[in-house]
Formats: structure tokens, C-alpha cells, sequence
């Protein structure tokens, strides 16, 4: 496996050494890279870069992609608008000032192509075949605020502030960049972390200049990392805009997808099978089983959950259309458990879909369906997350049961965010939840998970256990019982910790 290679240079003012830095990225040739591509993007330059520029672009018309900034926004705001045109399968960032070596990139697709990365850095301190020896003050600066860096986001770097990020593109595009300055360098490490991401470090070589000879960064840039490190520890701000296929956005906020993954565990065997797995975010908290397969039809998602698999032998990864009967062919009776959340509602045809997933479940296999309940207010919401219908318990069970499967549990589920819906759709008239408001929920979920079952008010979602039609003794929500005990995986809670009900009457579900 080889990698194609998009590399984003942002210039501003280089007339003096940008032509060879453009000429060692073009040189780079290498068995780990089949393609190289260079992106530059000329942020207002006014000392004679640009000219030199257009004449190099024009030169390499079918390797270089060139761009220009009627003014200067910021070294991150270039990067911005260059990550927006890369098109390899990893992309990195490349300064025009010949501090970082063209020549060191091959190193750094090395763990890309072995282990499966989803980042790596190139760290000036790990020992490499040469540096130069510059300010030690600014050394100790680096230090501090990668020391500042790896408490906040729990990463074990050596060199947060590295220009050299390389990072695969379809993750890299789907992170929103803010900031045009150089503390581009925090964000993407912070929401990287927060994403988790697979990140490496690879030894560079480093040829620093001196202030005399042009360098920018200063201890103002320092201060100003240290404000956007407690920005983006407070803010979680890891998504762009996605497209109605993708997982609500509060299956992304990290203590609610928790909650999630409690709340659906005690039902999950050994083989399972993830319908709309986007990026992972259950997958993550439910493994290690006999086998998980991680399905979507998003090829990004798909791209990214392979990377996720890497060494996780137990796991696979497949396209999986849920109203596609041919899709299903393949997996017949493969599964004990098909967990299907948040999609049912988008499906044309759900008692098809339904079908689908009973035909890849064994006899007595589960199917874990999560479905948004009507509740009377939803505006835009739906319209903009693609939701074609909303279920009440009665038409929920009536879809189950006209696809041939039984409803084993039914329970409501996340009554702490209905305000918030019902406050945005209603007054805002906004289809989705704030930045903030979505750390409101990360921070409250603790306390509200424990009040869910006692909230006055309808509750978002429901959740149904249901079961394919050959066991006996299926029994409603109106009936409980306990549930047959799923084989217990290494760091399962025991069943009354699953973030619901431990009385045994209803279990929660997941929003």
C-alpha cells in the first residue's frame, strides 16, 4: 500500500526561498508515496512572492494547484482553504521556509502504511540525523506548551507545535478549522485527540532560522496557545456540517455516547453487526467481541472505520445499504445482535429494512433499533437530519412486528434533552444544538442519566430490543422480564450499571 500525497504550503513573503521549496516537494520521490500533489496558497504576499508563484504554477500545471489571498488572513486560514482542494488519501502541511525538509515526508507515511495512523507528526526533539542549534529559550517555550498540551488532551507528544501534521484527508476535511493564526497548531491536535485519533511521531531533521532571517513566531504566539489550549479543552468543536447520513450530533458528544454504549451493552453478544457505524463512536466503547462489523455507506466513514480496524482482528468493515436486500445476502444468519440506531427513521421503507436485519440475525439474535419519539415539535430538525417519520410505541411496535420480529423491551430515553429541542425548534428556530449547548449536555449528562426515568415530559427516542421469531416466551414492555444474559466481554458493567433501570422493569434506551 502507497499513499498519494497532498501537500498544502502557506506562503506569506518567501520570494527569497520559496522556489526551492517548491522544487524539493516536487523532487520528493519515494516507494511509500505514488503521487504527489502540492497545494500553495499565497496569503496576501506583497515583497515580489507572488509573481514567482504564478510562474511556478504555470511551469506545473498538473502538479501544482495555486491559490491566492487577496490579503493577509493567517497562516491557519491558508491552511484552510488548501485543505479544502486536497484530493491525496493523507495530507501534511509544508512551510515555505525550508525550516522542514521535503525529504523527511516519506518518513512520515511510514506508520500510515504500517500501523494504520490517522496522524503523525514529525517531532523536531526525538533523536533524528541532524538539527540546528538556535534559541534554547525557544526550546524550552516548545516544551512547556507540549508539556501544557499532553495534560490537557492526555497525548504523549514530544512536539505539539510541529509544522509537520500529516493526517488523512477525508479525517483532516471533516475537523471545522477556526483559527488563522498560528494557533492552527493547538486546534488540530486538541480536536484530533478528541476524536480519537490513532497519532504517531516520526524523528525529523530541523534547520530553524533566526528572527534576523525571517522568522514569525514570537512569545505573543505563545500566549495566544496557551488561550486556544482552554478553548479547545472547554469547547468540543470536532465536526463540520455533515451530511444527513451521518450520527446525530449527540451520538458525538463524548459522556452521551457513553451513556449510549451503557445503556445498549447488556444486550450485545458476541457477533455483532453495527448498521450506520459513521466513525466508529460506539464501536469504540463496545469491543473487543468474536466479531463486530462496522457498517456505512458513506465511503469516508468507511475509509476510516478500515483505519480503525487495524490490528483488531475481531473487526470488519462492509457497505451496508439498511433497505438493500442485496446487501444483506452476504451475512445471512452471521449475527446474534444487529444494532441499528438512529437509522430506521431515515429508510424509505422501514418494515424492509426491518427484514434486512432479520435475515442477518441467528435464531433468538437480537436487533437493537433506537428511533426518534413523536413529540409534537419538529420544525427544520427533521428536515435537515433527512428523518422521514417519527414513531409513537404503537406504530413502532406495528412496524416490528410487520417485518416478523418480536418486541423483547421497550423504553423511553433522554428526557434531559427535550428543553433543548423543544427551545431551539420552537424559539430559535434552529435545526440542531450549539457548540454550546452541546457541551451543556456533555457536562450534565452524569447528573440527567441518573433522572431520566423520573422527568416528567416524553422522552426523545425510544429504544426497542426486538427478536427474530423463533424464541419462545417474547414478552413486551408491558410484561417485563429479564433480558437472556448477552456473554460477557472484558470491562462489561454488570447489568444495573447500564446506565438505565436496575429494577428490572423497563431498561433505557439509547437517543
Amino acid at each position: 500500500m502507497v499513499e498519494h500525497l497532498s501537500v498544502v504550503m502557506p506562503v506569506y513573503n518567501e520570494r527569497y526561498l520559496v522556489q526551492e521549496a517548491v522544487r524539493r516537494v516536487l523532487a520528493i520521490r519515494d516507494p511509500l508515496i505514488s503521487r504527489v500533489d502540492l497545494i500553495i496558497v499565497d496569503d496576501g504576499s506583497t515583497d515580489g512572492t507572488r509573481p514567482l508563484l504564478r510562474e511556478l504554477a504555470a511551469q506545473n500545471p498538473e502538479r501544482i494547484t495555486y491559490i491566492e489571498h487577496e490579503r493577509n488572513y493567517g497562516k491557519g486560514a491558508a491552511v484552510r482553504t488548501g485543505i479544502a482542494r486536497a484530493q491525496g488519501s493523507v495530507t501534511v502541511i509544508q512551510d515555505a521556509d525550508l525550516e522542514y525538509n521535503p525529504q523527511d515526508l516519506a518518513r512520515l507515511m511510514v506508520p500510515f502504511v504500517e500501523s494504520g495512523a490517522d496522524a503523525v507528526y514529525g517531532s523536531r526533539f526525538l533523536t533524528s540525523d541532524y538539527r540546528r542549534v538556535l534559541y534554547y529559550r525557544h526550546r524550552i517555550g516548545n516544551w512547556l506548551l507540549t508539556i501544557c498540551s499532553n495534560l490537557l488532551t492526555d497525548l504523549d507528544l514530544t512536539d505539539m507545535e510541529t509544522c509537520y501534521k500529516a493526517i488523512r484527508t477525508e479525517l483532516l476535511q471533516s475537523i471545522p478549522i477556526r483559527s488563522n493564526d498560528f494557533r492552527l497548531e493547538v486546534e488540530m491536535t486538541f480536536k484530533l485527540a478528541k476524536r480519537g485519533a490513532r497519532i504517531f511521531e516520526v524523528p525529523i531533521s530541523y534547520a530553524g532560522r533566526t528572527y534576523e532571517e525571517g522568522k514569525k513566531i514570537g512569545f505573543t504566539d505563545a500566549v495566544l496557545a496557551v488561550q486556544s489550549m482552554i478553548r479547545w479543552w472547554l469547547i468540543d468543536d470536532m465536526y463540520r456540517p455533515r451530511d444527513p447520513s451521518e450520527a446525530a450530533d449527540l451520538f458525538r458528544v463524548p459522556k452521551f455516547s457513553a451513556w449510549i454504549a451503557d445503556t445498549v451493552r447488556p444486550y450485545v453478544g458476541g457477533r455483532v453487526l453495527e448498521i450506520g457505524a459513521g466513525i466508529g463512536d460506539l464501536m469504540r466503547k463496545i469491543v473487543p467481541r468474536d466479531l463486530y462489523t462496522a457498517s456505512d455507506v458513506n465511503p469516508h466513514h468507511l475509509q476510516y472505520l478500515r483505519n480503525l480496524a487495524e490490528n483488531k482482528p475481531y473487526v470488519t468493515t462492509r457497505r451496508i445499504d439498511l433497505v438493500s436486500q442485496e446487501d444483506f445476502l452476504g451475512i445471512a444468519g452471521q449475527y446474534d445482535t444487529v444494532i441499528c440506531l438512529n437509522q430506521l427513521q431515515r429508510a424509505a421503507d422501514d418494515v424492509q429494512a426491518l427484514r434486512n436485519i432479520r435475515t442477518a440475525l441467528q435464531p433468538e439474535g437480537r436487533a437493537i433499533l433506537l428511533v426518534p419519539q413523536e413529540c409534537g415539535f419538529t420544525g427544520e430538525w427533521d428536515a435537515t437530519s433527512d428523518t422521514r417519520r417519527r414513531y409513537t410505541r404503537e406504530t413502532l411496535r406495528e412496524t416490528i412486528a410487520a417485518a416478523g420480529l418480536e418486541v423483547e423491551r421497550m423504553a423511553e430515553f433522554d428526557r434531559m434533552t427535550v428543553p433543548a429541542l423543544w427551545f431551539n425548534a420552537r424559539v430559535l428556530k434552529r435545526s440542531h444544538l450549539s457548540r454550546v449547548q452541546l457541551k451543556a449536555v456533555d457536562l450534565l449528562t452524569g447528573i440527567f442519566r441518573r433522572l431520566d426515568r423520573v422527568l416528567p415530559w416524553r422522552a426523545a427516542s425510544l429504544l426497542v430490543v426486538a427478536r427474530s421469531p423463533q424464541n419462545r416466551g417474547v414478552r413486551g414492555d408491558d410484561a417485563p422480564r429479564s433480558p437472556s444474559p448477552a456473554r460477557k466481554r472484558p470491562g462489561d458493567p454488570p447489568a444495573g450499571e447500564a446506565g438505565g433501570a436496575t429494577d428490572g422493569t423497563t431498561t433505557p434506551a439509547a437517543a
